[in-house]
């Protein structure tokens, strides 16, 4: 613990004595910085508040439990907040604004998606984890099918995980690097590092509750340009609407209900979401941290009610700098990153000082969603391959190994971040990379999670027939040049749909092993009276 105390000590003197001077190697493209000295007097105090959280909670960390679930102690509302901080990361943060500041509010849809995604959350899948009290949700997969999908979810929740740390602190990082002058590498290794620190020392706990700080200065930052673009404009609302809806162009578009591209976002952003909130450890976790059942309940509403507000602040930044630029091209940035508008204007308009902060916010965001990554991979190999190989070893053992896989899963997404930066890939393809490991991945896990929950006919041979066709089916989609699918947002949803048909069809050709599935399914769950047991229904 000393150790990683004077590491992380060492990383925040090399943010405040190294931005300055190590930003000569940013990249192709990249500027001098911007930044003053208080900017990096408020980055620096940021980062310095979230080492100390890390320290706080270390204290508490005793057992496995106080680390994969803070002992279920953490509030509803915390929970929530880390939920919305974990599912809104940086690219989020730069790429919702850049989406409305480039074309207009039509992909809002996608985040509306998490609204139609809560009930089925809380009515189909959250009693199962509560009620069966596992600690990674793959143990459900065991108890429905048998160890073979528990550890393929495992591995298979880890391996996009891995790649989405890459590629979640690299996005950000060339951002910074390009409109900062910031060491790329420098950028990567601190926001890496410093999620090793206080992820390590203070686990779950420390994580949902830096989330909490990060979603205040998330959510503060974009209040903060906003309020700056609105003062810049002298708050002129009829001149300012004038410049965004024209004859030629309307930025607050959110598309007509009578034309096929509506539905694609709303069908497509529905399935897009009901991956993470389905078969994802890292946001499953944060209900599991809560005191009871209601209070998970609680917390998945409260994050979809969250939704509208949050959509609405950061299509509206990006709509309100479409207006600010308009009146100054001249200001634009000056190399060709679509993405880079949020972090070009915090960095050249914002007051010293401010900037620092909001810059603080983009650290914040990735790291709210690297921590998470680190610690429910940490959480699902300790308790879905480590507890198979050692089933007989000690808590403070099991507590151990949880501390080392949470380093070495932190290093290797630091690690394929750097790699990354190899690969000549700029902004677009690593994002269209991420999709491409995301979305056959998570459909497919998806769709085994739905087939438990919803049918008492489907067995594990039919659900792995199910995984390898939905895998299957959309890689087919995504290299076909005319592919079939109306619309490339509904890969998801494809992915989903061929796991349940192909696995349930096959469920019913191929016999399957017959097991109690008592309390594990929506056809079959009972809670006797007496006891607080789940019943003993039979298939």
């Amino acid at each position: 613990m000393r150790r990683i105390t004077r590491i992380s000590i060492a990383t925040l003197f090399l943010l405040a004595v190294g931005g300055p001077c190590l930003a000569d190697e940013a990249g192709e493209g990249a500027t001098t910085s911007a930044l003053e000295t208080l900017d990096y007097l408020a980055l620096f105090g940021y980062m310095a508040i979230i080492v100390v959280v890390g320290i706080y909670f270390a204290r508490g960390e005793k057992t496995t439990d106080d680390y994969f679930l803070a002992g279920r102690r953490v509030p509803w509302w915390a929970a929530t907040l880390s939920i919305f901080s974990t599912y809104l990361s940086a690219i989020t943060f730069m790429a919702i604004p850049a989406t409305a500041f480039n074309g207009n509010w039509i992909t809002v849809w996608m985040n509306i998606g998490i609204m139609l995604v809560a009930p089925v959350t809380v009515f189909c899948l959250l009693p199962f984890f509560r009620r069966l009290e596992v600690t990674s949700i793959y143990e459900y997969l065991e108890l429905r099918f048998g160890p073979g999908l528990r550890v393929y979810g495992s591995l298979a929740f880890m391996a996009y995980q891995v790649a989405k740390m890459g590629i979640f602190l690299l996005l950000p990082a060339l951002a910074l690097a390009t409109v900062t002058g910031f060491n790329l590498y420098l950028c990567i290794a601190i926001m890496g590092l410093l999620c090793i620190v206080y992820t390590v020392l203070g686990g779950i706990e420390a994580v949902v509750w830096t989330d909490v700080l990060q979603s205040v200065v998330l959510i503060g930052g974009a209040l903060m340009c906003i309020g700056m673009i609105f003062s810049a404009e002298n708050f002129e609302f009829e001149r300012m609407w004038s410049v965004a809806v024209t004859e030629e162009t309307n930025k607050f578009s959110v598309g007509n209900p009578a034309t096929d591209v509506f539905w694609y976002f709303l069908i497509g952003g529905f399935f897009v979401q009901l991956v993470p909130f389905t078969s994802d450890q890292a946001v499953a976790q944060r209900f599991l941290t809560t005191p009871d059942e209601k209070s998970a309940a609680r917390s998945v509403w409260a994050h979809a009610a969250m939704v509208i507000p949050a959509s609405l602040l950061f299509f509206g930044l990006g709509t309100a700098l479409y207006v600010f630029y308009q009146a100054r091209p001249e200001a634009l940035p000056v190399v060709d990153q679509k993405d880079i508008i949020v972090p070009w204007f915090i960095a050249h308009q914002l007051p010293a000082g401010f900037a620092g902060l909001v810059i603080a916010g983009l650290f914040a965001a990735t790291m709210s969603s690297v921590d998470s990554g680190m610690h429910s991979i940490a959480t699902t190999l300790t308790n879905d391959v480590y507890d198979k190989l050692r089933p007989d070893g000690s808590d403070e053992k099991r507590l151990g190994v949880a501390r080392a896989i949470t380093v070495l899963a932190g290093l290797c997404g630091t690690l394929a971040a750097v790699f990354l930066t190899f690969s000549g890939l700029d902004g677009g393809s690593l994002w269209i990379l991420l999709l491409q490991v995301v979305i056959p991945i998570g459909s497919a896990l998806t769709g085994v999670f739905l087939l438990g929950v919803l049918t008492s006919r489907a067995h594990s041979s039919g659900v792995a027939v199910g995984v390898v066709a939905s895998m299957a089916v959309v890689i087919f989609f995504a290299n076909m040049e005319n592919s079939p699918l109306p619309h490339p947002v509904l890969k998801a949803a494809a992915g989903v749909l061929t796991c349940m048909v192909v696995g349930y069809l096959v469920s019913l050709v191929i016999p399957g092993p017959d097991r109690s599935l008592a309390g594990l399914t929506l056809l079959t769950v009972a809670e006797d009276d007496d006891t607080g047991e789940m019943g003993a229904t039979d298939e």
